[in-house]
């Protein structure tokens, strides 16, 4: 995982230093991720991108990326954008998102990368594209907006 620095078009600050190990650690929890062979290969304060390799289990009937797996890694993007942004100690979950599937995700890799287009004090929204990419070719495949709430763990249900 690299740290990298925003797109021109965000200029967000992490509430604290350590934002991105924290993170790694929220990625590193996403059992989901593991088990279809995702990597974190970005963050910053407010992005985060992850990479899906193509393979029998992320795979569907036309051997095309299976819609599931796309959904999945938008949305673990989006949700890693949005606690990049979170005070020391949060936790994230997704509320909702609305995925669109625009072209069929060909072999031989995804990529998602997700970006915070507001953040919140509960809810952040966040945006995510999917592009295959092959060499220097990227096609965009999905596009998927969410919604992010912040947890505070310490407090009382």
């Amino acid at each position: 995982m690299t740290q990298t620095q925003p797109s021109a078009a965000a200029t967000f600050k992490p509430s604290y230093a350590g934002y991105a190990v924290a993170a790694q650690r929220i990625f590193d929890g996403q059992g989901l991720m593991h088990t279809i062979g995702a990597r974190l290969v970005s963050i910053a304060p407010g992005a985060c991108s992850i990479e899906l390799p193509y393979g029998e289990a992320v795979s569907q009937q036309h051997k095309y990326f299976h819609g599931g797996a796309i959904g999945a890694i938008a949305d673990v993007a989006a949700g890693c954008a949005a606690f990049t942004l979170m005070p020391e100690g949060s936790e994230v979950l997704t509320v909702e998102y609305k995925l669109n599937l625009v072209k069929a995700g060909r072999p031989p890799l995804l990529l998602a990368e997700a970006q915070v287009l507001r953040p919140g004090r509960t809810l952040t929204v966040c945006r995510a594209e999917v592009h295959r990419v092959d060499g220097d070719v990227r096609e965009l495949c999905a596009v998927l907006q969410a919604t992010m709430m912040r947890l505070d763990p310490t407090a009382q249900s």
